[in-house]
């Protein structure tokens, strides 16, 4: 009971910071303040009462509309409350209550922002990159990688490779993602950015084929990275090396 207790306590969390990561998604690509204003109906503007900022839960009570006019609200915002929920819960399942999970609930926390931005604005603001570059470089430091210097030289890999894929394509990378890859390397080294860059740039043209076949994006029509480069990093921190065993052993057996 204590254990379900735990997690449930987790998800809490992890929805109610969700809902900030909303408001920091949003705002900050628009050089807003992420305390004042209050939240307010996008139609409406009406302010939000405390009742109507509950995550999750608001939604559902309201059926997804402004209690004030009765315009919908977006899916969105509940979506990436549940989805922070449950990355927070699978993270403390897989790496254990350590510090280690901190650092990577700290890395999630980078993603969930940068998913809500990439997918409004296709912007990874600057702003939010500094900030949890340097809580991250601080975790490595007190947890360090083992050798101690791999998170430098992952750093420098990340950014190295995709400044190398955006000068070679002529601005097909973003900065925002350059610099994203930097952060990613300092957590999962050099080994495990690299993975994350493959599984990345695997997942991105998998999904993108899929989109642009069933309509959902127009041909030539620019898709944001950061979500494919949230997935493929998180899938190669926690499964990484169990998928690259498996792919050298299939190459070993040809």
């Amino acid at each position: 009971m204590d254990y379900v207790m735990a997690y449930g306590y987790i998800f809490l969390v992890g929805i109610t910071l969700g809902s900030f990561y909303n408001v920091v998604g949003f705002r900050i690509p628009q050089g807003q303040s992420i305390i004042k204003p209050r939240s307010a109906c996008g139609t409406c503007k009406q302010t939000l009462s405390p009742l109507e900022l509950i995550p999750i839960l608001s939604y559902l009570i309201q059926k997804g509309t402004c209690r004030q006019c009765g315009s919908k609200i977006s899916a969105f915002y509940p979506v990436i409350e549940c989805l922070t929920g449950i990355l927070f819960c699978l993270t403390l399942w897989l790496v254990g209550w350590s510090g280690e999970a901190l650092i990577v609930l700290a890395l999630v926390s980078l993603f969930m922002i940068i998913i809500v931005s990439d997918l409004t604005y296709m912007i990874i603001p600057d702003k939010v990159l500094v900030f949890f570059a340097t809580l991250l470089f601080i975790g490595r430091l007190v947890i360090p990688l083992q050798p101690w210097w791999d998170s430098i030289l992952g750093a420098v890999v990340g950014f190295s490779v995709l400044l190398l894929i955006a000068f070679v394509s002529r601005g097909g990378m973003g900065g925002g993602d350059i610099k994203l890859f930097a952060v990613i390397g300092l957590v999962l080294g050099t080994r495990g950015v690299l993975i994350a860059f493959f599984l990345s740039c695997l997942l991105g043209a998998v999904i993108g084929i899929g989109l642009k076949l069933v309509g959902k994006v127009g041909a030539g029509k620019p898709i944001p990275f950061g979500p494919f480069i949230a997935m493929g990093s998180l899938w190669a921190y926690f499964y990484g090396e169990s998928l690259l065993r498996m792919y050298l052993q299939m190459f070993s057996q040809r």
